[in-house]
């Protein structure tokens, strides 16, 4: 929340991030007088109108939060920033103001849609279907018919086997690990992590989380003879680990360089370390007037799985100091910035190298580390090479986007007149280990829409390949897949006006980037999506990572479409809409909506789809909706 009004009606484009507060279900409380003010002083210019692409959730989701989503989003959470602004009696009020009082609120809907006693097992010994973000440590996001349990011929011909309805929640983001037929899943902002039976979808254990998880869960073992465990990082910036079998915490750490750095990316198990990726909060902090520009900066940490003690960090620059600059409000600016690291890494354990792509600087002095791809060692925690796809991106959300944009600079964009391009085009989607041997090349994919191909043994350009202009919430967002011939490239492109929007998915051959397939996306407004669907018109790209299956492709929509593409022609083999209503065993009311970050995942023979992203103005949802073929 942005205590000036005049800058928080900033029209900003996404920058990849999370700043939107849009969380819940349910019945708006009663209204507190005091609260309300707050909410008039601090809030509404963000949040009474917000426009298209806007960071800021409309008044409508904000009053659908829970008392304690809001508590945790504000004190320990994302908006964080914009808590510490406000007094301890103005947050309170705020928060009672807001809150509601969501259907099947507590821990009910969870005893409901338990398993009976019998059928609470979990067999640990199976190897895990899906243990990591990217499926395997390449960030592939491909899966053979037998890992899935699914083949090309199943994916024609879907249907909704069950579904789980989660209070509180309107935003789902994070990928479950599956092993046999338990699926390990984070229930959207219920603070919930559960064991479902992957047949019925009925839970074999919950347990609370300390904070709300908010990356993918990774599968592991915390060390060769630890548990067997589920890691995912917190809203409060702390990687947790939990007994697979138990669901009991083992431990909980903070593996950041800073206060104001943040986890979005996934950890993944690399040989003896976990790679845990670090984002930076400050790209929203800085619509603040009072906020000291700009502080935190991406990193990659490598943890002891045994314990979570930190063995190297490895920082996108050096700490940020001061410039001897004031903002028009005197308060003194900091530099470097930036360069967060908001994807989950790959890794080449053959080469001894992890891969990370990082986001732009959020304050000067430009580093030649953002917006890049970096091949660190995993030995050292030393860089071997870095690949800076565009110089001198310094923005933050006080910013506009691209010189050709109307809107004037805030306050802590004390940098405008600099040559700054102010594009906030990161890399995303986590970098691709493609090939084999000697010859193999690292992929990535760029919110500008830019697609690279690089050696991975000098970090040199080997192909280069671009889908439309590209923007902060356009281009490529969240992820890239391959099935090791082909890498397919999902655009977004969100309210980009044709012929520009290149919103669709891409078919390139891996080696050189040549193009073999394309299919355009088109909005589909038709009879009551246009009320179903935030934004129709604009809403309508692929902004999820993809997943290969066998010999096809899924990608699932911003309108809430899961799409399944033949992998070799393009062709569409069947599409499925989520934004509709469900009903389960939780006896929450669902309704699917936007899909997007890790929207589809797959085990056990079933697809699984997290429908349902109420952030960027997109459609909230709450509903893990899980596929099987028809008989």
């Amino acid at each position: 929340m942005n205590l000036q009004t005049r800058s928080a009606r900033l029209t900003v484009s996404l920058a990849g991030l999370f700043l939107g507060l849009t969380l819940a279900t349910g019945v708006h409380a009663q209204a507190a007088p005091a609260g309300k003010g707050v909410y008039e002083r601090a809030c509404a210019g963000c949040h009474a109108a917000p426009p298209p692409g806007s960071r800021a959730a409309p008044l409508a989701n904000l009053q659908k939060m829970s008392a304690a989503a809001l508590r945790t989003t504000l004190t320990t959470g994302v908006m964080k920033g914009m808590g510490d602004a406000l007094s301890p009696q103005d947050l309170t009020d705020v928060i009672n103001y807001l809150a509601a009082a969501p259907e099947g609120a507590g821990t009910d809907w969870v005893k409901r849609a338990m398993c009976p006693v019998d059928q609470r097992g979990i067999d640990l010994k199976p190897a895990p279907t899906l243990a990591a973000w990217g499926v395997d440590q390449k960030n592939s996001r491909r899966m053979s018919a037998v890992q899935a349990g699914l083949t090309t011929a199943d994916l024609e011909r879907l249907d909704v086997a069950w579904s789980l309805n989660m209070p509180g929640t309107t935003t789902l983001r994070g990928q479950g690990a599956i092993l046999g037929s338990t699926l390990f899943y984070i229930a959207g902002q219920s603070d919930q992590l559960l064991a479902l039976d992957t047949k019925t979808g009925c839970i074999k254990w919950a347990s609370e989380t300390p904070s709300g998880l908010r990356t993918s869960l990774a599968l592991g073992r915390l060390g060769p003879k630890g548990a067997l465990a589920l890691v995912a990082g917190d809203s409060a910036g702390q990687v947790q680990a939990w007994d697979a079998a138990t669901g009991k915490l083992i431990w909980r750490m903070d593996p950041r360089p800073g206060p104001s750095g943040m986890l979005t990316g996934t950890p993944l198990f690399a040989g003896s370390r976990l790679l845990v990726p670090i984002s930076a909060i400050d790209v929203g902090l800085a619509m603040r007037s009072a906020y000291a520009c700009c502080q935190g900066h991406g990193a990659l940490a490598a943890l002891d799985p045994m314990t979570g003690k930190v063995l190297w960090t490895y920082h996108t620059m050096e700490p940020a100091r001061p410039l001897g600059i004031k903002n028009s409000q005197g308060v003194e600016m900091m530099g470097p910035s930036g360069a967060p690291v908001w994807s989950s890494p790959s890794v080449d354990l053959e080469a001894g190298l992890a891969f990370i792509g990082t986001g732009e600087n959020t304050s000067p002095p430009a580093t030649g580390t953002s917006d890049s791809i970096v091949a660190i060692d995993l030995a050292t925690g030393k860089s071997r090479w870095v690949f800076q796809a565009l110089k001198n991106d310094v923005w933050n959300m006080s910013c506009p986007s691209g010189r050709e944009s109307r809107r004037a600079p805030g306050v802590n964009c004390f940098f405008y007149e600099s040559d700054s391009v102010l594009r906030d085009h990161d890399f995303g989607a986590g970098p691709v280990v493609y090939g084999s041997g000697s010859h193999k090349l690292i992929l990535g994919g760029q919110k500008s829409g830019d697609v690279w191909g690089l050696d991975r043994a000098t970090g040199k350009q080997v192909w280069h390949e671009r889908f439309g202009e590209g923007s902060a919430l356009g281009g490529v967002h969240w992820g890239l897949a391959s099935d090791g011939t082909r890498l397919y490239v999902p655009i977004s492109d969100p309210y980009i006006p044709a012929p520009k929007a290149a919103a669709g998915l891409y078919a390139l051959d891996g080696r050189t980037g040549k193009l073999i397939w394309s299919w355009r996306a088109t909005p589909d407004c038709k009879g009551d999506r246009k009320a179903k669907i935030a934004g129709c018109e604009g809403h309508y790209g692929l902004s999820a990572a993809p997943l290969v299956i066998d010999g096809a492709v899924l990608a699932g929509a911003l309108d809430g479409r899961l799409w399944v593409f033949n992998a070799a022609t393009g062709k569409v083999l069947a599409v499925h809409d989520t934004a509709l209503s469900f009903q389960s065993a939780t006896g929450v009311t669902g309704v699917g909506g936007s899909i997007d970050a890790t929207g589809v995942f797959a085990g056990d023979g079933l697809v699984f789809v997290n429908s349902g992203y109420g952030m960027f103005g997109q459609q909230p949802g709450n509903v893990l909706v899980a596929y099987r073929p028809k008989p």
